[in-house]
């Protein structure tokens, strides 16, 4: 993906700087294994890695990990990236950044779509589980959870930048949907950045859920943020045993699904804009516009 410039630059010389001088204990080689917009992720051996801010916009989001994430963790159903240690900042590195396990898997844009199930259902349970009422002190996300109508103007923007006929596509959904009836329940907990690459599904011949990570968006308001996975990440089979799994908890009704396909779009526009044609990260806009080709029921 196309992502802002870096306002440190973290590589392994650094993190292994911070982890000599503040973890010693913590071994094994150090590889960089992903940058995105937000976070550099560097594995440490085979168990463990570092979450470590790029930039000054997301050391808050990752306090917020700190923060929250273990209080999170026992309720949930599938592992989690509760950090095991909490780095502090050092020479060449102003923030907070964490020591976090590292989970084999793949990640669910890998798996074939019409293999998903599995991970669909499984996947319904964690987030019912997660959508819980979230206390008054939770953080609030200026960009996930809030209302359809806070995200129109930035997504018509977007909109106005990816081929016609795309963008045809996601704006009649877009038009159908929106105007649903907003969220009246109390916030809950969201991961807020629930796509098919941060949720990781088991390797080898056995399907299923492995773990759900990228946590740097967690926040609470609207639910339907989170459920707008059943379009970003399943077929049809596939989100009809996601809902099913989500409402055997949380009894849903049509606006909350109206509103999760508006959420896939204002979610899924970004992978079609900034992701390169080809890649994976592009495959989910592709997987997300197919869906919405077929027409619901």
């Amino acid at each position: 993906m196309r992502t802002p410039p870096a306002e440190v630059e973290v590589d392994v010389e650094l993190v292994e700087t911070l982890l000599r001088s503040q973890f010693p204990a913590v071994t094994g080689e150090v590889r960089i294994v992903a940058s995105g917009w937000d976070n550099v992720i560097a594995r440490v051996g085979p168990d463990l890695c570092v979450r470590m801010p790029r930039r000054a916009l997301s050391a808050p989001l990752v306090q917020h990990e700190a923060e929250w994430l273990a209080r999170l963790a026992p309720g949930l159903p599938a592992d989690v990236p509760t950090p095991v240690a909490i780095g502090r900042p050092g020479p060449r590195y102003p923030w907070t950044w964490l020591l976090c396990p590292w989970f084999e898997g793949r990640p669910l844009a890998e798996v074939e779509v019409e293999d998903r199930a599995v991970v669909a259902s499984q996947l319904g349970a964690f987030v019912a589980a997660l959508h819980g009422p979230a206390p008054a002190e939770a953080p609030v996300s200026p960009w996930r959870g809030i209302p359809l109508a806070d995200v129109e103007s930035r997504l018509l923007e977007r909109l106005e930048q990816i081929p016609p006929s795309d963008a045809a596509t996601l704006r009649a959904v877009w038009d159908q949907c929106a105007g649903a009836p907003p969220h009246a329940g109390p916030p809950v907990w969201l991961h807020g950045d629930l796509h098919p690459l941060n949720v990781l599904a088991r390797s080898g011949a056995a399907p299923g859920l492995r773990a759900v990570i990228d946590w740097g968006d967690l926040c609470c308001g609207d639910p339907a943020t989170d459920l707008a996975i059943a379009w970003l990440g399943f077929d049809e089979p596939g989100r009809a045993a996601f809902r099913s799994a989500v409402s055997s908890r949380h009894p849903t009704d049509d606006p909350v699904w109206d509103r999760a396909a508006a959420w896939a779009v204002s979610l899924g526009v970004l992978f079609l804009l900034d992701a390169e044609p080809g890649t994976t990260a592009h495959a989910v806009g592709d997987h997300l516009l197919t869906q919405l080709r077929t027409p619901r029921r």
